[in-house]
């Protein structure tokens, strides 16, 4: 297990500090900003939170033993303390500091964007893995280091933990890192501190407006990975969706070499004779003079788009062409995106994670592709998340689908009923049904069910929770819809 013991002044050098007090000699073994997982030697950061403010909670660190604190403004108590003007923008390099600065003892590649990052992730892991590397991962699934699953609670965790996970990689011997970058992290400092070898954009569509307010400031924040591709390492790289409407500002925001990818514009990647099929896509590869087979067990043409991101990553990295598009074959799917439930039911039975209008719009124009009998889609909206997207969400759900059943989330300190209202004000055209009780929404769908009929469940995907105001619920999709295939004597 690796310890820091490091001095306070070596540990906040390059750090803009306004004042300081104290034994700066002090030695550090450890950082922590939840007062309750304080450990003997840590530095306690004090961050103001959105709901309750970390300096309320200085003395009760001091007591759990944290030999110092990082403030944004003095408090009575006698340790050493640090005063700077933003906390969160320093958690990150103080952080590193503390941990060793592992991202600079492995190749780190970000993913960021709306949709596709966990895929992406998941199958440059996979190609990594099949060429010999050790790879950790840290992502909305959670993390895994050299195939070690680590549970986790958010798609980006804070600086500390991201330090730590950094760490614990380097220490088990790990040679590539990949983490999904939320725009929530890149805004809040949480990768400050990480040095990024290769930066990788999906796509940009609504999402997280209730936070970044526009659509400018959302792709403000996510261009920061790109505008941040530097540090003591070489040969940085932005791989960049070459379709997507934000490709020139973040072509232009780039620091480093871009190699972009796409299907209809003057891309470095292009795919060509795209099939798509209930079984997966499969694709070529034009790059150069180069021309390389693709094939990928996840359907819809966003697949394509996943799968070429991972493909540039492997063929920029050195790999064989060949070799990447080997490992590609080999991925059966991700937990919870575009995942079959089968048990031997007539129906298909889908569960995706797609939360977005777009999200939502790539699964359902995929199923409706290959459905036979009727498309059956159920769906709701987090609550306490951007209202804007509601209504945008019904409308695509009733411009593919032939039955929509809008249910409930996550809908945390919202009304269910509110939120499935806000829903249906974009349904129309098509026959629907509002059931807010999740379960009974996902076991109607299945009674309703015929042969050939497709029933896609969409929203939580790998989520095993529901949120109703601050509890958190058992629930899985994936569990209930065999709970309701099993009840109607299919299993």
């Amino acid at each position: 297990m690796y310890t820091a013991n490091k001095s306070l002044s070596e540990i906040i050098k390059g750090v803009e500090v306004i004042a300081s007090s104290g034994n700066m000699g002090v030695i550090v073994s450890g950082m922590s900003m939840d007062s309750r997982r304080v450990q003997p030697g840590d530095l306690y950061v004090c961050v103001p939170g959105f709901q309750v403010d970390g300096h309320d909670f200085a003395a009760s660190a001091i007591a759990s033993g944290a030999v110092a604190l990082v403030v944004e403004h003095p408090l009575s108590l006698d340790v050493p303390q640090i005063m700077v003007a933003n906390v969160r923008q320093v958690i990150g390099l103080l952080a590193a500091k503390v941990y060793g600065c592992p991202s600079d003892q492995l190749e780190l590649v970000g993913v960021t964007g709306t949709n596709g990052k966990t895929t992406i992730t998941y199958l440059i892991e996979k190609i990594g893995t099949k060429q010999g590397q050790k790879v950790g991962l840290i992502g909305t699934l959670g993390s895994r280091i050299d195939g070690r699953d680590i549970p986790g609670e958010r798609t980006t965790p804070e600086a500390i933990e991201i330090q730590k996970l950094l760490r614990e990689m380097v220490s088990a011997g790990v040679s590539l890192g990949i983490m999904e970058v939320s725009s929530h992290a890149l805004d809040l400092g949480r990768v400050v501190g990480c040095e990024f070898d290769v930066g990788i954009f999906t796509n940009l569509t609504q999402d997280h407006l209730d936070y970044h307010k526009t659509m400018e400031d959302y792709l403000y924040a996510k261009s920061r990975l790109f505008s941040n591709l530097i540090g003591v390492k070489q040969s940085k790289l932005s791989i960049l969706n070459g379709d997507d409407p934000a490709f020139p500002i973040l072509r232009q925001a780039s620091v480093a070499r871009v190699a972009s990818y796409g299907i209809h514009n003057e891309v470095d990647y292009r795919a060509e004779n795209i099939e798509v099929t209930s079984e997966g896509v499969r694709f070529l590869v034009r790059f150069g003079e180069n021309l390389q087979e693709i094939r990928y067990a996840t359907p819809g043409v966003f697949s394509v788009y996943n799968a070429l991101a991972a493909f540039v990553w492997g063929v920029e990295r050195g790999y064989d062409k060949t070799a990447v598009a080997e490992a590609l074959a080999e991925i059966k799917g991700v937990p919870g995106r575009f995942e079959s439930v089968r048990l031997g039911q007539p129906f298909q039975v889908i569960v995706d994670y797609a939360h977005t209008p777009d999200g939502l719009e790539n699964v359902v124009r995929t199923a409706r592709g290959f459905t036979q009998g009727r498309l059956i889609t159920v769906f709701g909206c987090g609550g306490d998340r951007d209202r804007g997207k509601r209504p945008l969400m019904g409308e695509v759900a009733s411009q593919w689908s032939d039955f929509v059943i809008v249910t409930s989330d996550n809908p945390r300190t919202e009304d269910p009923d509110q939120i499935i209202q806000e829903v249906l004000i974009g349904v129309s055209g098509v026959d629907y049904v509002p059931l807010s009780d999740r379960r009974e929404a996902i076991w109607s769908a299945c009674r309703m069910a015929k042969p050939g009929d497709t029933i896609l469940i969409a929203g939580k995907g790998h989520e095993s929770y529901q949120i109703f105001g601050t509890e958190v619920h058992p629930f899985d999709d994936r569990e209930v819809a065999r709970e309701a295939i099993g009840g109607l004597g299919y299993a």
